[in-house]
């Protein structure tokens, strides 16, 4: 600590052929070398263009390509000598110093010495008794089959005013949060505008229809009425696949609670960057232990539903959507370890999620559904006919598919800005923390889903369809089509992947995205209008 080191020699590699293809593999994808001192990753600072700031760039790269004046070809060149500064904050009382700050410039450099190659050696070209030290890739080290390379580096020491606890900064600084509030001001007038939809519909409409209904006291009129009150006595008729419902809609709620949760420990600061996996470790434990809630909200709606097998229901709720997340992530990861990557989960680490999923959140579960399924029944505002009524031929606009489909646009309109930043800190690695903003972003996207699903269901019910149970949960979830469509589209814009297992990969991880995102705007769409439906259908008397 604080001693300054030049030119302090590595080793001397001799490449063979295998190890020079390698290099210039590494070196065309654009490979990055990682270090960490301190818990401080490594950086690489350079100015950007056209203004004075300074960049991090988080690694250095391996080596470049370039070519030598006056000769034709690219030659591959590696970045075989490092220039360390370690920055450091004094404390005032004791002589003790903390390291706040981890940079390094690369260089390539053709090492020269003379004699023969032993411990000993003295270079020519990086020499501290000379005081000859790097400072350009004037001549670069070359990677070739049967080339010496020489790898050394300096340490030089800079007294900093960072104080260890605001280290981090520089590595979390934004250079663009104007687009950030753009996006949510963009977020905010979608709402803005669903939300008077949604006021109209509630004050102009429904009054008038309420009160219309209400005065209809004469027989001959009552014989007339059109319009969503029409259909109460088929509207809580319990939908197809029912099942299938409460097993999503209480998923819905498990991942709706791990988010939220999340979301707010991480605007409060408990999840720090330099905690690494912070992140993940705590939406998985939130995640396990969410699923209380999952069996609960998923039978009480059974029980809505007149369903009596409750145990049947908790184990579609606790083994479906963790089930099949988890079958394309171990796909994904068997993949991974075809690859020999060092990025791959361990089999002990599978072992243990799967203990956590079958140890924790399957009881949990099941104390739920049984906590859930003892409550009284939620009960309908209007009694269900014995037979269905038959649903009229319906305007081309209220195709089901048609409206789900618009649904969807605008929960992902409200969130899509935010979401190129969270593609890009996850894809192109840079550290994300903006979980303020997101945490608005999410409250915009919940207001959003709960609102277009309101309004068109009340356009389906007026026109006297009722099957609006699935409806209402497709209508917001179909925003995860766009999400994945949109991935697809930074997949070819914005990166250069060639390779297919890392294609897969990327389509595999934003699959599982997808389908998550799917699960939570459904689910928020669909008690939105489950508590829109019993809200209109209490307030007319019906004979």
């Amino acid at each position: 600590m604080r001693e300054p080191q030049l030119c302090n020699v590595v080793g001397r590699i001799t490449l063979n052929a295998k190890d020079a293809k390698e290099f210039k593999e590494k070196i065309d994808d654009a490979y990055r070398v990682n270090m960490i001192l301190d818990n401080l990753p490594l950086v690489v600072p350079y100015k950007r263009p056209n203004s004075n700031s300074l960049v991090y760039q988080h690694g250095f790269d391996v080596g470049f390509k370039g070519r030598y004046a006056g000769k034709p070809g690219e030659k591959y060149f590696i970045n075989n000598h490092l220039t360390f500064t370690v920055k450091y904050h004094k404390d005032e009382e004791n002589n003790a110093a903390r390291i706040v700050g981890f940079e390094v410039k690369p260089f390539s450099v053709k090492h020269d010495y003379e004699g023969k190659w032993d411990d000993k050696t003295r270079l020519t070209t990086c020499d501290p008794h000379a005081k000859r030290s790097v400072t350009t890739s004037e001549s670069p080290q070359e990677v070739e089959d049967k080339k010496d390379i020489i790898f050394t580096y300096d340490v030089e020491f800079q007294e900093s005013e960072v104080k260890w606890a605001s280290r981090w900064d520089t590595y979390l600084y934004m250079a663009d949060d104007q687009i950030h509030w753009f996006s949510i001001v963009n977020s905010l007038m979608i709402v803005l505008f669903l939300s008077g939809m949604v006021a109209m519909i509630m004050l102009r409409t429904l009054y008038r229809d309420i009160s219309k209904y209400n005065q209809l006291e004469t027989q001959e009129e009552a014989q007339e009425e059109t319009g969503w009150k029409l259909v109460h006595g088929d509207v809580f008729r319990p939908p197809s696949n029912s099942d299938l419902l409460c097993v999503y809609v209480g998923s819905g709620v498990q991942f709706f609670g791990m988010i939220l949760v999340t979301m707010i420990f991480a605007a409060l600061g408990f999840l720090s960057p330099s905690n690494r996996g912070g992140l993940m470790t705590a939406m998985l434990l939130l995640w396990v232990f969410m699923g209380l809630f999952a069996g609960y909200a998923s039978a009480r709606l059974y029980k809505t539903f007149k369903g009596t097998e409750w145990k049947k229901i908790t184990l579609q709720t606790a083994f479906m959507l963790p089930g099949i997340l988890f079958a394309v992530f171990f796909i994904l990861n068997a993949l991974i370890w075809g690859e020999k990557s060092s990025g791959a989960v361990p089999f002990g680490t599978m072992l243990a999620l799967v203990l956590l999923w079958f140890g924790i959140s399957v009881p949990l579960v099941f104390v739920g559904s049984y906590v859930g399924f003892k409550k009284p029944a939620i009960e309908s505002p209007v009694k269900t006919n014995k037979i269905p009524r038959q649903i009229p031929e319906q305007a081309w606009y209220m195709n089901p598919v048609f409206s789900i489909l618009i649904g969807g646009v605008l929960p992902f309109g409200a969130v899509f800005i935010e979401l190129f930043f969270i593609l890009t800190s996850i894809w192109l690695h840079q550290f994300y923390y903006i979980f303020g903003f997101l945490f608005l972003v999410f409250l915009i996207l919940i207001v959003t889903c709960a609102e277009i699903s309101i309004v068109l269901c009340y356009f389906q019910l007026c026109s006297e369809d009722y099957l609006w149970w699935w409806r209402s949960y497709l209508t917001s979830g179909s925003s995860a089509l766009y999400l994945f469509l949109y991935a697809a589209f930074y997949f070819f814009t914005r990166l250069n992947i060639t390779k297919p297992v890392s294609g897969i990969l990327y389509f595999g991880y934003m699959l599982i995205g997808s389908y998550a995102f799917f699960v939570l705007t459904g689910t928020i769409g669909f008690y939105a209008c489950f508590w829109f439906t019993r809200l209109i259908y209490s307030s007319v008397k019906i004979d």
